[in-house]
């Protein structure tokens, strides 16, 4: 998907405040008792998502998540398909004060291609 100079600009600056997971340590940080926020539409969600994950879509992140994540310090594992959506929710979380937001890079894509 082509994605808008600026659209782009804003994921990058985000994925540049926050850190990443890699696919491969997700499972473990859950079992740890990490949180996967699915922040994609519900749609994408349905179709398919992580097992265990939550789905608080980016459009109401803002307003919804203290409801579904009211620890300021859970590791909350954003994710969408890849990066963007995933990044600037993380970013979003910081700035929120969630102090252990992170995003999984390569999203639900790179989580999937571990088999």
């Amino acid at each position: 998907m082509a994605y808008t100079d600026k659209f782009q600009h804003l994921a990058d600056v985000a994925m540049s405040q926050v850190a990443s997971v890699s696919a491969e340590q997700v499972n473990a940080l859950m079992t740890q008792g990490a949180v996967a926020l699915d922040i994609r539409d519900k749609e994408e969600h349905d179709l398919d998502h992580l097992p265990g994950s939550l789905h608080v879509s980016r459009g109401k992140l803002e307003m919804n998540i203290e409801g579904v994540v009211p620890d300021l310090n859970t590791t909350v594992l954003c994710y969408c398909n890849a990066n963007n959506r995933g990044a600037l929710s993380a970013n979003t979380l910081r700035l929120m004060g969630y102090v252990n937001a992170r995003y999984i890079a390569g999203g639900l894509k790179a989580y999937r291609a571990l088999g």
